[in-house]
């Protein structure tokens, strides 16, 4: 029987050379995740063949006679330096876990500089720039109602939409694929489509439509000059950009009906459960001798729009799968109604246990600043819950301990271990003593943990 050999390996170099081989077809992953030790009843080998045959040996060196792979060009630059895939289509997009804010924001910065250098990158940017610069101008009157409607508390977080929006595209950037000539039709067609409806909204003086035709106009600049390519990362942020508009009149009226009665009914129910006498006269809750209205500010649409448009951004930035999304859109609407009878109910409270200047002071001042925390908790809590109870399925031998391999965060809940490391006494089932299989089981790419098997 061999003794026991220990290995201490170290994960080898990401870099360029590696992303270089991936590409020429090679696979070179490292058996080993940073420092594990290795113990077999054989000597340590390299089990990842593409390492050996890419030209570099098990512990990240090159081996003898190997080559180094060429210079990475420009347009693979992002797969090195681990650009953010497309928003809310395909992969995941990697957070900021491992490395720092600021490191990662040199970083995007040192690639922007990169691609600036490149005339066809540059060309690209620049008109972009030129068009949206132009449908700015053009679009200055819509803009500037959309900053005079930003006064109204409803609307106060207009002035965060256009920023937020800015810095994902700067975040998500990638480089500049060569242009398809359908993408240059749709994005001319659409960009015609948006000036056309509002050269009509114009002629019948519809201020909101003439405002919201901004943002299929900036996207069919995108798809025209950048193309599909660049319209898959960038949807995301400029559709979001519609958030930063008022409502149109007719949909408020439409909405503060139900939502004031939706209001009023939950209130109502609410403080009957408590055990004070209340009842509903229309949008009023009758406690005894006095009446609480529910005003048009009481109907919780201020809470509404601010709140989805909080929900989408927390969509767009999570790294959740798209069902926990569909929840968490879901969820918006009823969390805001929610939180807005809290308020109502805790007013009545304390009109029927305190004096009425109290209450005042309460339902106008303080329960405002307490809303969008309160209903901040409500959504952090239901994220625990998707996060904690939903537990994501491992398919692969049993592993008990640290695996020797990362296995990725699953996307639908469902992922399967590539590498595990096991853990256990003897040889596994299905391989016999003392051979290859027993320390290399079927199925099993990376290293085996465990004691050699026993004679007799």
């Amino acid at each position: 029987m061999n003794p026991l050999t220990e290995d201490f390996r170290s994960k080898p170099n990401s870099g360029p050379a590696y992303a270089s081989g991936d590409a020429a077809g090679s696979a070179p992953q490292s058996p080993i995740d940073g420092g594990d030790i290795v113990a077999s009843d054989e000597p340590a080998v390299a089990v990842n063949d593409g390492m050996t045959s890419g030209g570099a040996s098990a512990f990240g060196q090159p081996a003898q006679g190997a080559t180094t792979p060429p210079a990475l060009p420009i347009a693979s630059r992002s797969a090195v330096l681990g650009a953010g895939p497309p928003p809310m289509s395909g992969p995941q997009r990697p957070g900021v876990d491992d490395e720092e804010f600021f490191t990662l924001l040199k970083r995007k910065w040192s690639e922007f500089l990169v691609d600036m250098r490149d005339p066809n990158q540059r060309f690209t940017l620049i008109t972009i720039a030129i068009f949206t610069a132009a449908l700015i101008y053009s679009y200055f009157p819509g803009l500037f109602n959309a900053y005079i409607a930003w006064a109204n508390p409803q609307y106060a977080h207009g002035w965060i939409v256009p920023l937020f929006s800015a810095a994902l595209l700067f975040w998500w950037r990638q480089p500049v694929a060569p242009v398809r000539l359908s993408a240059r039709y749709v994005g001319l067609l659409l960009l015609a489509a948006s000036l056309g409806l509002r050269l009509f909204a114009a002629s019948y003086r519809i201020v909101t439509i003439d405002m919201y035709t901004f943002v299929p106009a900036i996207c069919g600049v995108f798809i025209l000059v950048g193309g599909w390519s660049m319209f898959r990362w960038a949807w995301a942020p400029l559709m979001f950009l519609i958030f930063m508009y008022p409502l149109p009149d007719e949909a408020t009226r439409y909405l503060l009906g139900p939502l004031q009665t939706t209001a009023t009914m939950v209130s109502t129910f609410a403080l009957q459960t408590l055990g004070l006498e209340a009842y509903r006269e229309g949008n009023q809750i009758v406690l005894g001798e006095m009446h609480l209205g529910v005003v048009d500010a009481c109907s919780g649409l201020r809470m509404l729009t601010i709140f989805v448009a909080l929900s989408v951004g927390l969509v767009m930035v999570g790294r959740r799968s798209w069902w926990e999304n569909a929840i968490i859109l879901a969820s918006a609407i009823p969390i805001a109604l929610a939180v807005n009878s809290i308020r109502i109910t805790v007013t009545g409270v304390l009109y029927q246990v305190s004096d009425s200047e109290f209450a005042e002071r309460v339902f106008h001042d303080w329960a405002g600043l307490v809303m969008m925390p309160m209903a901040m908790a409500m959504l952090y809590a239901e994220q625990y819950i998707l996060a904690n109870v939903f537990l994501p399925e491992i398919e692969g031998p049993a592993v008990l301990g640290r695996s020797a391999t990362p296995v990725a965060e699953s996307s639908g809940r469902k992922a399967k271990a590539a590498a595990p490391g096991v853990l256990g006494l003897g040889p596994l089932s299905g391989a016999k003593s003392g051979g290859p299989a027993a320390s290399k089981p079927k199925g099993v790419v990376g290293p085996v943990i465990g004691f050699p098997p026993r004679k007799g």
